[in-house]
């Protein structure tokens, strides 16, 4: 009886670990992902990130201050985007990331939002 409720108690623990833990992990690896995106689409070229890149448009903190939702709208319609803050950076984002598979779409979101 001791024996079960041991097994049983350790196999619950061992669960909650499990499922605390594999969020962030999940987490963690689609933002490794969209680092990769990120770096596939030379986003380099018109954009810095810890000081690599075209320091022109860093990103660094960039995850503190745009919510998920306007950094996807920023990847996906940066025209709308830049009218609705009212963004005069040259040249402007091209339109051609929303062409992008939503999976990466959200990897770069992922990505962008880690950079805190």
């Amino acid at each position: 009886m001791i024996t079960t409720f041991v097994t049983t108690r350790i196999s619950r623990i061992v669960a909650l670990s499990l499922a605390v833990g594999v969020a962030p992990v999940a987490v963690a690896a689609q933002a490794e992902r969209g680092k990769e995106v990120y770096a596939a689409q030379k986003c380099q070229v018109c954009h810095a990130i810890g000081g690599v890149g075209n320091k022109q448009l860093p990103l660094d903190g960039v995850g503190k201050k745009l919510t998920a939702d306007v950094i996807k709208q920023w990847i996906v319609s940066p025209v709308e985007a830049a009218k609705a803050t009212n963004s005069s950076k040259k040249p402007p984002m091209p339109a051609k990331y929303g062409a992008l598979p939503a999976a990466d779409i959200d990897a770069l979101v992922a990505y962008m939002q880690s950079l805190k």
